[in-house]
């Protein structure tokens, strides 16, 4: 049987070209206001994943088992 990759993973994180893991900062939906600028600012951005997890989130995503 064909091993499946985690949809989840897959949708969230995005792979660049040089191999580095993106994602995305949490809580961005709602309750924002009372963030400081700062705070606002660094959420538009992307967050690289760190090297600890990398390898773990890159198994996830081509569909081998853990």
């Amino acid at each position: 049987m064909k091993t499946k990759s985690r949809k989840t993973i897959v949708k969230r994180i995005k792979m660049t070209k040089t191999g580095k893991l993106l994602k995305r900062y949490g809580g961005q939906d709602h309750f924002n206001a009372r963030e400081s600028g700062n705070t606002t600012r660094k959420k538009r951005r992307d967050k690289t994943v760190s090297k600890a997890f990398a390898r773990n989130i890159k198994m996830l995503m081509s569909g081998y088992k853990s």
